[in-house]
C-alpha cells in the first residue's frame, strides 16, 4: 500500500465513492442525485466537511458529513438526549473504507479531518447511526475508540431504505433489520 492521500469531496470523486458505497454497503445504498445532496449538505461557510482517501488514483475510503444545521434531524435521532444544542450538531452520515484498505487508520484520519472542517463551520459535536451489524460489529468498536457516546438504539432504521429506494442490505437483502446506534461525539472529546 503507498503512501495514502486525503483531500476533500469534490464531483470529480461522485463516480469511485459511488462504486465503493454500494460495494460496501449494498445495492443502491447511494444514487448520484442522493450524494450530490449530501455533498452541497457538507458545504458551509465556504468550508467542506467530507474527504476522500486516495491511493494514487484509486479511491479507497470516504467520510461523508453534513454540516451543523445543513440536516434535519428524523425520526431516528433523539435530540433531547444529545449534550449540546441540534442546530450545533453535524452528521456523520457514513465512513467508509474498502476491505484491503482497513485497519491502517484511514478511517479515523478521516474522521479527524472532518471533525476539524465541522468545528469551523460551528459545530460542537457530531451524530452518526453505526450500524452494528458491521463485521465484528468493527463501526460501534472504532466509533467508540474515536470518543463517540451511545445515545439510543434503532432497529430497523434502514428498512424504509429498502421500501423506498430499493435497498438491498449486505445483511438482511431487501427486508433490513439491521440496529442503528445513534452515537453522539462531543469535539473536545475528540480532540483532547
Amino acid at each position: 500500500m503507498s503512501d495514502i492521500q486525503y483531500q476533500q469531496l469534490t464531483p470529480d470523486h461522485f463516480d469511485r465513492l459511488l462504486a465503493l458505497a454500494n460495494h460496501v454497503h449494498g445495492d443502491n445504498y447511494l444514487d448520484m442525485p442522493s450524494l450530490q445532496k449530501l455533498y452541497n449538505a457538507g458545504l458551509k461557510n465556504d468550508l467542506n466537511a467530507s474527504w476522500v482517501a486516495l491511493d494514487d488514483d484509486r479511491l479507497v475510503g470516504f467520510r461523508l458529513t453534513l454540516a451543523a444545521g445543513n440536516w434535519q434531524p428524523d425520526k431516528w435521532c433523539s435530540p433531547s438526549l444529545w449534550p449540546v444544542p441540534r442546530q450545533e450538531v453535524c452528521y456523520f452520515k457514513c465512513n467508509t473504507v474498502d476491505a484491503s484498505y482497513r485497519a491502517a487508520g484511514i478511517g479515523s484520519k478521516m474522521l479527524k479531518l472532518s471533525v476539524g472542517e465541522a468545528a469551523k463551520q460551528g459545530a460542537k459535536a457530531g451524530l452518526a447511526h453505526i450500524w452494528m451489524a458491521s463485521p465484528g460489529n468493527s463501526a460501534f468498536k472504532y466509533f467508540s475508540k474515536c470518543g463517540g457516546k451511545l445515545v439510543k438504539e434503532h432497529p430497523g432504521k434502514w428498512q424504509e431504505n429498502c421500501i423506498n429506494d430499493g435497498y438491498v442490505c449486505p445483511v438482511c437483502g431487501t427486508e433490513c433489520d439491521c440496529v442503528a446506534a445513534e452515537m453522539i461525539l462531543q469535539f473536545e472529546q475528540a480532540n483532547g
